[in-house]
């Protein structure tokens, strides 16, 4: 089949079943014009737990198919391929971070959304990368933080709330490979350039960049700036967006430090028109999440939202029901 043909029959499809398409911003533009709802993960996991379709096709990584089985448990949940993975989320299996809490078990685990749901059960608040600093800023300053698993991110949370974080050493490895030396002769080459970036990236990008910012910030920067040139540090899947959302600015994607002219996250191009269909047509693969587990990693994202509008007193409340010291992870007993 050509790929108009697959289009039309994905979308003849998706009315039979009664789906949604959700697709991440590192996805192939193909796919992201097929969506019904373009996002970052958190975005994505929102419009996951609000659609009334029977079925969400979700087109990114299995922590973020995960995440919208955990918060709308009663929708089948198909991903293109199992194997599109992270390597944030390959970088804190379960064990080792069941481990690591065991021995620092004073401390309240603060984890960014892009991990597995076993790790999420084993967190006491899942934070993104537009509310990490928000959420961290707002705890008690006596209480000891874990921030897992990227470091990077959890760097610039330290710089910004002054708090001081036990981090976990995990990384995105599109995020850790940006050249600062090939940025800085793109900027000479573009003066007028601001250099924005998403806070996965190391200190020394950072402290390069006019702006730094989520996904969603990053595209929202680009509309409303008055700069008309942008050299993008992140994942170039989002350069389409940002074309479609402002055409008339120059993006320039930054490069790694290899000799690509720009950075991908292999583990979303793992998703394809192709794949895409296949799932669809077959119902299948669908992402399934234990009860017990789903309860369990459910919660530390619920506090999230309610950390999102709670004042000083609402914040106390949410902390003070959190059982400290750790003593268990998702396999013990619910509470």
């Amino acid at each position: 089949m050509t790929d108009a043909d697959l289009v039309r029959d994905i979308l003849r499809m998706k009315e039979d079943m009664n789906a949604v398409i959700l697709a991440h911003y590192y996805q192939d533009s193909v796919i992201q014009e097929l969506a019904d709802i373009r996002g970052d993960s958190f975005e994505l996991s929102r419009r996951a737990r609000e659609t009334d379709a029977d079925v969400i096709v979700f087109a990114g990584v299995h922590f973020m198919a995960e995440t919208a089985k955990i918060l709308n448990p009663t929708k089948t949940v198909l991903i293109p391929d199992m194997n599109a993975g992270c390597s944030l989320a390959e970088s804190a299996p379960a064990h080792l971070f069941r481990r690591f809490r065991e021995q620092h078990p004073e401390h309240l685990a603060v984890t960014y959304i892009n991990c597995t749901a076993e790790v999420k059960a084993l967190s006491d608040i899942i934070c993104t990368s537009s509310s990490a600093e928000r959420i961290v800023a707002k705890l008690p300053k006596e209480q000891p933080i874990i921030f897992a698993p990227d470091k990077n991110l959890g760097h610039y949370v330290r710089a910004k709330t002054g708090r001081e974080l036990l981090l976990w050493q995990g990384v995105c490895t599109v995020h850790e490979q940006f050249s600062e030396t090939r940025i800085a002769d793109l900027r000479t080459q573009h003066p007028a350039a601001e250099v924005i970036a998403h806070p996965e990236c190391e200190g020394v990008i950072l402290r390069m960049a006019d702006f730094i910012g989520s996904t969603s910030a990053l595209l929202k920067h680009v509309q409303e700036s008055s700069a008309q040139a942008f050299i993008v540090a992140t994942e170039s899947g989002i350069l389409h967006e940002m074309r479609r959302l402002a055409p008339e600015k120059q993006l320039i994607p930054a490069p790694p430090d290899t000799t690509c002219a720009c950075s991908i996250c292999d583990y979303m191009k793992v998703n394809t028109l192709t794949k895409l269909h296949r799932c669809m047509k077959n119902h299948a693969p669908t992402v399934e999440v234990e009860e017990a587990l789903r309860q369990r990693a459910l919660r530390p994202i619920e506090r999230m939202l309610e950390l999102a509008e709670a004042d000083e007193e609402q914040t106390a409340r949410i902390v003070a029901e959190i059982r400290l010291p750790f003593s268990g992870g998702y396999d013990q007993p619910l509470r």
